[in-house]
């Protein structure tokens, strides 16, 4: 009997063959299935690892697991590999969105291990050790900004992590979509058109976009349209933009709601922001 939440028989078939196999040294692994479904059930409780129940094995190996996993690429490599496959027949819709949302850090999640402290140097600024796992501050505490491209399905295609007060993230985010080609090819990276709100209104980004050949449909912002009228002549035409396509947006909206049924990714208990990331994806690949 499968479990709520767990690998069915048809999709443990898929992935069967992308997960790292024995070699015969050493002490036999565990069963991968009943590992990955432990992680599955940790991401969708959001339970601490030391209370996964009985059926999933020891919790250290399951932990251990999805760790080694996240180190070595190989949650990374599954959710490529559906990408591709899409990809392949036509799947994927290149009208791509893009957004963020903040998701509140649990206290458990602070932490981590910082450099500075061997032979009585002086340790790392918190500041700097918490932005370097993506952990930013707000009026409501301790938030991680997931930042998300997705294509016209609503299906992740690039994941970024960033503290809650940088703005930059815009071309990360771009960077990040490359979806390798199944044959003989250069990996897909250019969406045919971009989708994004009012945040992302910015010359730079409109500059970006319109190197790499993206069409864009992002509205204007209301200061900005006043600005351009105020100079007149000198302030250009206003941005092109649709309202009809501009609907399309909302998929990025529903994506993040379905990632945020997994309670250990609408609030972050991992003190690794890697770690994070892995969970991210690894729900993304469940999506």
């Amino acid at each position: 009997m499968v479990g709520r939440g767990e690998l069915t028989d048809a999709a443990w078939r898929r992935i069967e063959p992308l997960l790292p196999q024995v070699d015969g040294r050493g002490r036999p692994w565990r069963d991968h299935r009943q590992v990955v479904n432990g992680v599955l059930w940790r991401l969708r409780t959001g339970a601490p690892w030391r209370d996964l129940p009985d059926r999933f094995g020891p919790w250290q190996t399951v932990y251990e697991r999805f760790a080694r996993w996240e180190a070595d690429g190989t949650w990374a490599r599954l959710l490529e590999h559906v990408q591709v496959r899409d990809d392949a027949v036509g799947r994927v819709e290149w009208t791509v969105s893009v957004d963020s949302t903040i998701n509140r850090a649990h206290q458990h999640a602070v932490g981590a291990r910082k450099r500075g402290m061997l032979n009585g140097d002086e340790l790392e600024d918190p500041g700097r050790s918490q932005a370097r796992q993506a952990l930013g501050r707000s009026r409501g505490g301790l938030t991680t900004k997931v930042h998300l491209a997705v294509d016209g399905r609503g299906l992740p295609l690039s994941i970024v992590l960033t503290p809650v007060n940088d703005a930059t993230a815009f071309g990360q985010v771009l960077d990040g979509i490359r979806t390798p080609r199944l044959g003989t090819g250069r990996p897909r990276t250019t969406p045919d058109r971009v989708l994004g709100d009012k945040a992302y209104s910015s010359r730079s980004i409109r500059h970006l976009l319109r190197r790499r050949g993206i069409a864009a449909t992002i509205p204007e912002r209301r200061d900005q349209a006043a600005n351009r009228r105020r100079r007149g002549a000198l302030g250009g035409r206003p941005p092109a933009f649709d309202k009809v396509t501009y609907r399309d947006r909302n998929v990025v909206e529903r994506c993040f709601a379905r990632l945020k049924q997994f309670r250990a990714i609408a609030t972050r208990f991992d003190k690794l922001g890697d770690r994070y990331r892995a969970g991210v994806v690894l729900a993304s690949l469940i999506l």
